[in-house]
């Protein structure tokens, strides 16, 4: 049983409200579906880790890792990787890429339709979590790093305040699906959620009703 299947969950049309220009798109190669490393491999050996290598991520590995959080795995009925309350997947995936083989510095939000990126904001914003978000120091040593941010309303329109609470769980399945994915890759990651509301916002370039709420580094273990 490989580490690369993964949970079902996702509604293909749940996307951004924003229309990047076509130049602004990067497409992603595609997931694999298959993996040398079982899931039991994986989540035994999982561990937090805030120190990476000095060495760039390729892009496949960031294809797949996105694809793992939040890619189309039943593309006839949108179903995606990670379960979501009602089907009405609320989760945005910014990537901030500092060191990734294949894709320029930027942030990049993640659109599970076409498996492809759309530039925000060009150059490396690594630095910035730290002195405008309020992150952890280490974050911005990491060579890519995952926000996982998330519509709110889109869920609570439907089931009332209950809706934040199955908010914080599908941010929870998106997060650990990639940080054993990273581990089938042979790579590492790390969490955090301590952060400014307004200043990781402000980072990724996310428009007012998008809320981060979990950041997922990612790169080789030092």
């Amino acid at each position: 049983m490989a580490v690369l299947v993964t949970a079902a969950g996702a509604w293909a049309t749940a996307q951004s409200e924003t229309s990047p220009s076509p130049e602004s798109h990067v497409s992603l190669p595609a997931p694999r579906l298959d993996g040398s490393v079982s899931v039991e491999a994986a989540i035994a050996a999982r561990r937090t880790v805030r120190e990476f290598a000095d060495a760039p991520v390729p892009i496949e590995a960031v294809s797949q890792l996105l694809w793992a959080a939040q890619g189309i795995t039943d593309p006839a009925r949108g179903r995606r990787a990670a379960p979501s309350a009602g089907a009405l997947y609320p989760l945005e995936l910014f990537v901030l890429s500092g060191a990734v083989a294949g894709l320029a510095p930027g942030v990049y939000r993640y659109q599970p339709a076409g498996h492809r990126l759309s530039l925000v904001r060009s150059g490396d914003v690594r630095p910035e979590l730290a002195t405008g978000a309020g992150c952890q120091p280490w974050l911005g040593r990491a060579p890519v790093v995952l926000v996982i941010a998330a519509r709110v309303p889109r869920t609570t329109a439907k089931y009332g305040e209950r809706g934040v609470r199955y908010v914080h769980m599908e941010v929870g399945h998106a997060a650990e699906n990639v940080a054993l994915q990273a581990l089938a890759l042979g790579l590492a990651s790390g969490v955090a959620g301590s952060f400014t509301d307004e200043g990781l916002r402000r980072v990724v370039g996310g428009e007012e009703g998008v809320t981060p709420l979990y950041v997922v580094a990612v790169g080789r273990r030092k």
